[in-house]
């Protein structure tokens, strides 16, 4: 059983930068594909970015591609987003997920964190 833990979320202004980190336990997640998503309130939760098993290979959604990073460093069992240039409309619980399948369907992903906030001011 893999358990993820989601940190680093916060209030920043627009313009502004913050790092997410997910750190997982319970054995290692070096042979998992690994997600970001995000849930706005009132709104569906949608994808963020993906990366796979050894970082060769990382997709991000339109909303967010040049402004995000996503990396892992599997020695620390442990998934990042960098977030550059944060927008208002990027203001969601973000979640870190895991699964075996490279997608960007959330029913793709089999465990998940229990989210971070992030709020960004205008």
């Amino acid at each position: 059983q893999v358990q993820l833990v989601e940190s680093g979320g916060g209030l920043v202004q627009a313009g502004g930068s913050l790092r997410l980190s997910c750190a997982a336990s319970g054995r290692t997640i070096s042979t998992d594909v690994m997600g970001w998503f995000r849930q706005a309130p009132g709104k569906e939760r949608e994808f963020v970015a993906r990366i796979s098993q050894i970082g060769l290979s990382k997709t991000y959604a339109n909303s967010v591609e040049g402004r995000f990073t996503i990396s892992r460093d599997n020695a620390k069992n442990t998934v990042y987003l960098q977030m550059n240039s944060l927008k208002p409309e990027d203001t969601a619980v973000y979640y870190c997920a895991g699964g075996k399948r490279y997608s960007a369907d959330s029913l793709a992903y089999d465990f998940w964190g229990q989210g971070t906030q992030v709020t960004v001011s205008s």
